[in-house]
């Protein structure tokens, strides 16, 4: 819990934004808050590219979920058609999340709504981030949401 001013409240970020501030808000200084509502971040150390293009859901912490892509505003999922441990292993590289345990299919953390974004992944474990594996092109899908992708990083 913070004491002083409180400047930003509404926050509403795409995930695109490269600062803070380029996030829809109220006006600087407006706010109908309390301290025991401030937010706070937890950042990694490690170099990661396009972090805030990739996310886990529906897991037990911010390291194991469904994998879900943003793409053109929109986040969606990931078919699970050859997806493994290589791939795996390039999602928790990338979201700071240590090493890849599981590769999971069958929509083991649950059936995503969005869109169907990226299927037939072929990552060998060695790139920084898996915008750089091989893929259909985006969108390009013969998935259900059944088949959505997940992960188990350490």
């Amino acid at each position: 819990e913070g004491t002083g001013h409180i400047w930003l409240d509404e926050v509403n970020c795409t995930g695109e934004e490269e600062k803070l501030s380029e996030c829809h808000s109220r006006p600087w200084g407006e706010h109908n808050c309390q301290h025991l509502e401030d937010a706070s971040v937890e950042c990694s150390d490690s170099s990661i590219s396009k972090l805030g293009n990739l996310r886990l859901l529906n897991g037990p912490n911010r390291c194991a979920g469904r994998v879900e892509v943003l793409h053109n505003h929109m986040w969606g999922t990931v078919c699970d058609d050859g997806w493994d441990l290589e791939d795996a292993a390039v999602v928790c590289r990338q979201l700071g999340c240590g090493t890849a345990l599981w590769a999971l299919s069958g929509a083991y953390f649950g059936r995503g709504h969005d869109p169907i974004w990226l299927d037939e992944v072929e990552c060998t474990g060695a790139e920084e981030s898996l915008f750089s594996c091989v893929t259909r092109a985006w969108g390009h899908n013969n998935c259900v949401h059944g088949e959505d992708a997940g992960v188990v990083c350490s």
